[in-house]
């Protein structure tokens, strides 16, 4: 089972380096498992639930139209809405002011 979260950010840097970045993320449930090519495009990272039979997110940054996409994975019958409710609480708390829109949709 797969969802798409789609965040349109306001211009600025990566926020995908911000989420990696940051100390605190978890806080929210969130670890950073992976991250190839930082500072350069396409760059990616992977996210991890902290609970580990919760699943992955995939996230990627697109510069030139400010979209944050992750593409949340979970195996078998295990349900993602909990990542996904802890990724969405996570860019609310501490990247709310960038938030314009989020979206989401299921595969």
């Amino acid at each position: 089972m797969q969802i798409l979260v789609l965040v349109l950010c306001s211009k600025g840097r990566s926020l995908r380096e911000s989420i990696a970045n940051d100390k605190r993320i978890d806080k929210y449930g969130l670890q950073v498992s992976s991250e190839k090519q930082p500072g350069r495009q396409p760059g990616w990272m992977k996210l991890h639930s902290a609970d580990s039979a919760r699943g992955a997110l995939n996230v990627e940054w697109d510069a030139q139209s400010a979209l944050l996409s992750g593409r949340v994975i979970t195996r078998g019958s295990r349900r993602p809405s909990p990542i996904v409710g802890d990724f969405i609480n996570y860019l609310l708390a501490r990247h709310g002011s960038r938030v314009q829109s989020i979206t989401t949709a299921y595969r």
